[in-house]
């Protein structure tokens, strides 16, 4: 073990002088604004940090040089000097006609990658004709429900080329085979193919709420695209664990990291005991993290998840390849901190945000826009949005050196309570059995509920203060903002393109691969091959899903 650096007694004497001399008779002329200061997740903040803080991490073990394990630094050694981060805005709302133009025109602004939004239908396996899916088509994203929507969304956009990112989850392994699909026609090869599948199922269980079937058929189709992925696309992300969810549902920020790293454990310890080797699938595992707003402690909550990641793959699972230690992540803004009262604000908060991202050496970077408390982005509120990533990449600097902010007291002290805090969760999870045990439970719904009440307790109160909402408010701050209408006719579009395209399928074809799927599911197979086969043959989102359904069932939440 390397040696632990103690705080020397000149050192504690020079802080307590500081105090006497210079602190305390200025504290009594003014006294500070509050009692005690907090982060967003209502950690307490010192006043001053200083190498006491800092004297039980040592350079070398703990945050070492950048590309170097445990890569609290960052996984490049070069930074963001060798390459910028991926800025990847999230977009889908309406038609596939409508998202395969916004895809288009963002890429015409500098985008550098794609990320799909699906609409509430298509996240929970229904059809656009489906009952459960009135006056939700097209909504919050875009509405796909077979191959023949998938088309239209990728339409000439070459998938060989580009990298795609599908936020999906309950029904992703179909999703991805409509994908590959998609790319197979266009002569694309598999193995060329890069992109990301969020197919994070822990997190809805646990924040999202957006799932099909019980908890362990869906980690064995998690599991089924992984082996896959593997064999098949080996230059894909299976899997984004994603925290941002988890955050959004009022998790505190050592909480997201902490059950965001407890998921991605379980998924490798599926993996593994489904017999894939940790340096064979690993390496294709990346992560999906929250800006929020309290900006330092964003950035050593990034920082503190690289070191864990590292940590854990090396010495609980004895991985060997440095990719496998090396944690990748994509970072949204907090969607949850935007205001609908003075929207323009929203502005400056996700710079800001993104800013924490950067600094804290993410990989790939989505910025929300300022109309999206309101409604989906329109045109212009999506570029200002991507415009601020630009920014921050061309004018700032702050891309001009590797973690720039490594060696302050205050984040080196808050990059080791971000760990430690981690490792106390997982030693609460792994001793009920894992993650999947843990959720049975409800234990880390009921730790994300109680502190989502104590931080809305402390706005109520005003210890926690939100521009506009709870002090500087204005009336009407957001009556002169247009915002982007999806109008009824979105699904009529949707169900006609639905029915032309069950008119000319070979139906008898479709039947067979429905059976095939179901048998695959029934004996314990590896369900992608079959679901591959139905998408070629234009079965539905919603016929796929339901074959599944006849086998596993649903899941229904209990009550906690």
């Amino acid at each position: 073990m390397p040696e632990i650096k103690e705080i020397t007694s000149n050192e504690q004497a020079a802080v307590e002088r500081w105090e006497q001399e210079t602190l305390d008779p200025v504290r009594r002329q003014r006294p500070e604004r509050k009692s005690h200061f907090e982060t967003v997740s209502l950690e307490e903040v010192n006043r001053l940090y200083t190498p006491a803080d800092t004297a039980d991490i040592d350079f070398e073990n703990d945050v070492s040089f950048p590309g170097e394990f445990p890569y609290t630094r960052g996984i490049h050694p070069t930074g963001y000097r060798g390459k910028l981060w991926t800025m990847r805005q999230f977009a889908g709302f309406g038609t596939p006609e409508e998202t395969n133009a916004r895809f288009k025109y963002l890429t015409q602004q500098g985008q550098t990658g794609l990320s799909v939004a699906y609409d509430l239908p298509t996240l929970m396996g229904y059809d656009a004709d489906s009952p459960l899916s009135e006056g939700e088509v097209g909504k919050c994203g875009v509405a796909v429900s077979s191959l023949a929507d998938m088309e239209v969304l990728f339409d000439g956009i070459p998938l060989e080329q580009v990298t795609v990112s599908q936020t999906i989850n309950a029904p992703a392994s179909v999703l991805l085979a409509m994908y590959l699909v998609v790319a197979e026609n266009q002569g694309a090869d598999w193995r060329k193919i890069s992109g990301t599948l969020q197919n994070d199922i822990l997190k809805e269980y646990i924040a999202q709420k957006e799932w099909i079937y019980p908890i362990r058929p869906a980690m064995k189709l998690v599991i089924d695209t992984f082996e896959f992925c593997t064999r098949h696309v080996p230059r894909y992300n299976p899997v984004s664990v994603s925290g941002y969810h988890i955050r959004e549902a009022g998790a505190t920020a050592l909480q997201e990291l902490a059950f965001t790293l407890r998921d991605g454990i379980e998924y490798v310890e599926w993996g593994v005991r489904a017999g894939l080797s940790v340096d064979e699938f690993v390496p294709r595992i990346s992560f999906f993290f929250n800006a929020h707003n309290d900006f330092f402690e964003e950035i050593a909550k990034y920082r503190a998840a690289r070191r864990i990641w590292a940590r854990v793959m090396r010495e609980r699972f004895g991985a060997k390849d440095p990719r496998s230690l090396q944690l990748r992540f994509h970072t949204q803004t907090a969607g949850v901190s935007l205001t609908v009262q003075q929207p323009l604000n929203n502005i400056v908060r996700v710079a800001i945000q993104a800013l924490a991202g950067v600094l804290g050496g993410t990989n790939s970077l989505h910025t929300d826009a300022y109309d999206e408390a309101l409604a989906l982005p329109t045109d212009r509120a999506a570029l200002i949005a991507l415009r601020t990533q630009q920014i921050i990449a061309e004018e700032t600097g702050v891309a001009h050196t590797v973690d720039p902010l490594g060696g302050s007291y205050f984040v080196e002290s808050l990059t080791k309570k971000m760990e430690d805090g981690s490792l106390d969760y997982f030693a609460r999870i792994d001793a009920m059995g894992g993650m999947v045990e843990a959720v049975g439970k409800g234990f880390p719904q009921r730790e994300i509920q109680e502190s989502a009440y104590q931080y809305q307790k402390a706005v109520e109160r005003g210890a926690q203060t939100i521009v506009g909402v709870n002090k500087y408010q204005m009336d009407n701050s957001s009556s002169d903002i247009p915002t982007l209408i999806i109008d009824e006719g979105v699904r009529d579009r949707q169900v006609e393109r639905l029915q032309q395209t069950r008119d000319r399928r070979d139906n008898g074809a479709v039947a067979n691969s429905l059976e095939a799927l179901k048998r695959a599911a029934q004996a314990n197979q590896n369900t992608m091959p079959a679901t591959i086969e139905a998408v070629r043959n234009y079965a539905t989102l919603g016929e796929i899903c339901d074959a599944l359904r006849d086998v596993y069932g649903l899941y229904e939440e209990p009550a906690f």
